[in-house]
């Protein structure tokens, strides 16, 4: 018998594609809570065909955190546990019994596993601890873009990590992101000491090649006395790093992925980036250096944004070259076996392992 009541609830507006999905993954729930914000291609009624009681609403001007405030008023009153998700994601089976297990009466907020991306063979690729899984009266969301939920209860907030909860993101890639700009830029407006939302302006910056402007944001968010988290401050620095490299500024760009690095040494990412970048300045050195530095990091951050490349083939695969370049015949030959043991089809790691057999043969 289910010790709780648990109701899933989610905005969405044309995503059709997605609700057959998605309704699948969700019936574990007692009961599901849709708000559309104004679909034209049949999602409300193929949503409520398959069970889901859906409120339609229209939010002008959009923001993310109004859109989700309303849906969270849609949920009923008398349930015990809110578990926010989008159409385009779904739950491993058992997600039910994995939070009853975890959650205890006085629990406020539950943490997991996001898989936000996957690569081409299905295997994760960028993955972070999430957390839209809530009390019902403990929180509100907050934010007009990149939201979060913001604990509002009296009593002392207690948040589980939910073991065995897995969310995976399948995202339609034709949907434009181009309000998020918009929405950050208001975000920082509104509160231009939170550094949350300053960190991401910079980092939307990046994504839309507006280097200057990345560099001056994740500055001002470095220099906030709020931003103490070291994981975040390294990201800022990474991005920073790879904006001045844009730029042709490599020597603020090795500076500042020298930063990163310092502020978090226990993730591979700066290393890895800052490889990448040497790799593509055929600065031998720099790679074998951080490609090995990087691999004796054996634990992802269990706090923070782990990026695939770090994990994959890549450091290896980097590590292999290097070494080869660097006359390390033996040493490039092992890199190169365990980057293929990591992706066993890649045609290319197969031909450099020939290829580095061959220098060994002729060089003995």
């Amino acid at each position: 018998m289910n010790k709780y009541k648990i109701c899933v609830y989610a905005i969405c507006k044309n995503e059709l594609q997605f609700v057959d999905r998605w309704m699948d993954s969700m019936s574990e729930a007692d009961v599901i809570v849709v708000t559309d914000t104004g679909s034209t291609d049949g999602t409300v009624e193929r949503l409520r065909e398959r069970g889901a009681i859906v409120y339609v609403e229209e939010v002008k001007p959009w923001r993310f955190d109004v859109a989700r405030n309303l849906s969270l008023d849609h949920v009923p009153e008398d349930v015990d546990i809110c578990v926010c998700t989008d159409l385009d994601e779904t739950f491993n089976k058992g997600w039910r019994d994995c939070i009853e297990r975890a959650w205890t009466p006085d629990t406020k907020m539950g943490r997991y596993l996001y898989n936000w991306s996957f690569k081409a063979n299905g295997e994760p690729d960028v993955q972070f601890n999430y957390f839209k899984v809530h009390a019902r009266k403990a929180a509100i969301w907050k934010n007009p873009v990149h939201e979060y939920l913001q604990y509002i209860g009296e009593q002392p907030s207690k948040t589980v990590y939910i073991e065995g909860l897995v969310l995976n993101h399948y995202p339609d890639h034709t949907k434009s992101r181009g309000s998020y700009l918009q929405l950050l830029e208001l975000a920082v407006a509104e509160n231009p000491e939170d550094d949350r939302s300053m960190y991401y302006l910079g980092r939307e910056y990046m994504y839309n090649s507006q280097w200057h402007k990345c560099i001056e944001t994740q500055k001002k968010y470095l220099s906030l006395p709020s931003a103490t988290w070291n994981e975040e401050r390294c990201a800022a620095m990474r991005w920073t790093a790879k904006s001045y490299y844009r730029l042709g500024n490599i020597k603020e760009a090795y500076s500042w992925y020298y930063r990163a690095i310092a502020e978090a040494p226990h993730m591979r990412d700066p290393y890895i980036e800052f490889a990448k970048m040497g790799y593509e300045l055929a600065d031998w050195p720099m790679v074998f250096y951080m490609t090995e530095e990087a691999l004796k990091i054996k634990a992802k951050s269990a706090t923070y944004v782990n990026m695939g490349y770090s994990w994959d083939y890549t450091p290896n695969d980097l590590a292999a070259i290097s070494c080869y370049r660097l006359g390390m015949y033996e040493r490039s030959l092992a890199h190169a076996k365990a980057a293929l043991e990591l992706a066993p089809d890649d045609k290319r790691l197969i031909n450099n392992i020939h290829l580095i057999e061959e220098k060994i043969k002729a060089e003995f």
